[in-house]
């Protein structure tokens, strides 16, 4: 998204939050392409053109460029990244959910100290306390997207690993209650309430802690006529989330009352179509195994070190945009000796 007048483009770009400043005559799409080499830690806006003039590289008219909204659409080779799970336990009220995500974070993190499970279930949680010493934040009513918000961000700040939602279906009922009560068009509404919901959604996915959901089901029914009338009719479980939640996550089980868990989403291929079985801390561990088969932030910085193009710095940034934060100040000094090894060798 481009603004445009006589002195500045600004154009906004969605990996990162940081600027930078290209000359005018760049072209746009090649400015961002380079951004990671100019792009500043700390953005002073004098400073570097008066790096620029020195150099007789800093035009009478520049692009400012806002890094926040916008990237580059590029074919590029998949690969494995190591990941943090994002899991659901979908099932009723006596299935042992609970149960079911401490074991899993058990065999995920093999330290309690660092699970903690937000609690929106009265106090459920504290009901296998002895399991092991993990942690617990009571979340009581209002059930808001902003209070689920807060409490997975004080689950990140303490240092927690695995974090266990229990439940998120309290979330959903307030935003259908808060829908329920508003005045108006119901389809507007839905656009005044839904991007709170999804907020909390991006909030869950984007964290990088593992996370474990636990969703409560509830009889479904379905209208049938039978004799000329309408008649309820039951259909099975359903889970109390937004329709197409377990689509946002990693793998979902289905936990029947008799504790059997069933995968009905399953991006690891570790449980579908497979017989059912009871969780354990094993199934954990397989979980964790999978989530570390990927390259790991450390295998990329010793990658950073051995490159030798500029070309080769870019692919990698390009290839894990997760990792870009991280690895992008490594870049620019790579960058650095690679364009300039003279004055490497120098400070030697």
């Amino acid at each position: 998204m481009f603004q445009i007048n006589t002195t500045t483009v600004q154009v906004e770009v969605n990996f990162t939050s940081k600027f930078s400043i290209c000359p005018l005559n760049y072209n746009p799409h090649a400015a961002i392409e380079e951004i990671f080499c100019l792009c500043l830690n700390d953005f002073d806006v004098e400073n570097q053109k008066s790096k620029w003039y020195s150099n007789n590289f800093y035009p009478q008219k520049f692009l400012i460029i806002h890094l926040k909204s916008f990237k580059i659409m590029e074919l590029r080779q998949s690969e494995r990244q190591q990941a943090k799970i994002k899991l659901g336990l979908q099932g009723p009220a006596g299935s042992g959910k609970t149960m079911s995500a401490l074991l899993l974070a058990n065999g995920l993190i093999n330290d309690w100290s660092k699970v903690a499970v937000i609690d929106c279930e009265n106090n459920s949680a504290d009901l296998y306390a002895h399991l092991g010493d993990y942690q617990v934040l009571d979340l009581e009513a209002p059930f808001t997207p902003e209070r689920y918000i807060e409490a997975v961000n004080i689950c990140e700040n303490a240092g927690m690993q695995v974090i266990i939602i229990d439940s998120i279906s309290p979330e959903w009922e307030t935003i259908v209650e808060i829908h329920g009560s508003m005045l108006g068009n119901s389809f507007s509404n839905w656009g005044k309430v839904l991007p709170r919901h999804t907020a909390f959604i991006q909030k869950v996915l984007q964290s990088n802690c593992h996370i474990i959901a636990t969703i409560r089901s509830k009889q479904d029914y379905v209208l049938s006529e039978k004799n000329g009338k309408m008649v309820p009719e039951k259909v099975g479980l359903k889970g109390v989330a937004r329709e197409n939640t377990d689509f946002e996550l990693t793998l979902v089980f289905e936990i029947d009352i008799k504790h059997q868990a069933t995968a009905t989403k399953d991006r690891t291929q570790l449980f579908m179509d497979k017989p059912s079985y009871i969780i354990s801390q094993a199934t954990g561990q397989r979980i964790l195994n999978w989530c570390n088969s990927g390259k790991t932030i450390a295998d990329l910085k010793v990658e950073i070190t051995q490159v030798t193009t500029v070309d080769q710095l870019r692919d990698i940034l390009r290839s894990y945009p997760n990792y870009r934060s991280e690895l992008e100040p490594l870049c620019i000094t790579r960058k650095k000796q690679i364009e300039n090894p003279i004055a490497v060798v120098n400070n030697l």
